[in-house]
């Protein structure tokens, strides 16, 4: 069973900073992309940003220049460092991760969900 878990949600105030992890494990071959998503309430859940196993990035153009996405391939975890956040980043930030489970296959797996609030 594989299973992805979040670590490092919180309160914080404007202009602070948090850093996200997503660890995966179980049994499986390989991560292929990994991202994280948001969601507000009332609103749909939505990228913030991903990462390749390569290393290539990309990110919402809400949060560019401000986030960080970065993975350690070797633990299987991947990370969103949080820099000058402000109140509309506040939301429950999901893991994801698209996940080979046999030779032939993959799945898209997603993590708990962890809490961000950004308040003074």
């Amino acid at each position: 069973q594989v299973q992805l878990v979040e670590s490092g949600g919180g309160f914080v105030q404007p202009g602070g900073s948090l850093r996200l992890s997503c660890t995966a494990s179980g049994s499986f071959f390989s991560i292929n992309f990994m991202g994280w998503y948001r969601q507000a309430p009332g609103k749909q859940r939505a990228l913030v940003g991903g990462i390749t196993r390569d290393g290539d990035t990309n990110y919402a153009s809400s949060v560019k220049g401000r986030f960080t996405i970065s993975r350690d391939n070797a633990k299987n975890t991947v990370f969103l460092q949080m820099n000058n956040l402000k109140p509309e980043d506040t939301a429950v930030y999901y893991c994801n991760a698209d996940i080979v489970v046999d030779t032939a296959r993959s799945s898209d797996y997603w993590g708990q969900g962890t809490q961000v609030t950004v308040s003074s």
